[in-house]
């Protein structure tokens, strides 16, 4: 429970005996196991009220997934990253409206026939994302999400 094994039990115990002496010892243990029932029934208690008042979704709620042990930065960030980059593309796929394609890159070695993209019926065209110029003067729009 508390990493203790059954070899440093026997140690306490033997240093409990040799520090309070065995006519005190009876007692603190009776106050000990007073504390370890008190403890416990605050814990129940606890346990109840926040069941009272959250209500029957506490017991839905995945509590390994709240573990400690369980953080993995790795995940956390990668996953966070993904969340942005999901969120940065729906609104650009929401304001192309699919008509527009963009020309291909050619270089000066290619025909144009092997430059021309190739398209399959059930696949759709990539999104066009436009890019805005800012007039002289105008300031850059400020993000505070971003920070």
């Amino acid at each position: 429970m508390f990493g203790i094994n059954g070899y440093e039990l026997i140690i306490l115990a033997i240093l409990a005996v040799a520090i309070l002496g065995p006519e005190r010892l009876p007692e603190y243990a009776s106050q000990l196991a007073r504390l370890v029932r008190e403890l416990r029934r605050m814990a129940t208690g606890a346990r109840e009220q926040l069941r009272e008042e959250v209500g029957p979704e506490i017991d839905e709620v995945d509590w390994r997934k709240l573990d400690p042990r369980q953080y993995d930065p790795r995940r956390i960030i990668k996953e966070a990253l993904l969340d942005d980059v999901e969120d940065a593309v729906r609104p650009a796929t929401a304001r192309s409206n699919g008509s527009a394609r963009q020309a291909p890159v050619r270089t000066g070695a290619e025909s144009p026939a092997a430059a021309a993209p190739v398209r399959t019926a059930a696949a759709p065209p990539p999104p066009v994302q436009r890019i805005e110029r800012l007039g002289s003067g105008e300031r850059a729009p400020f993000d505070a999400e971003a920070t």
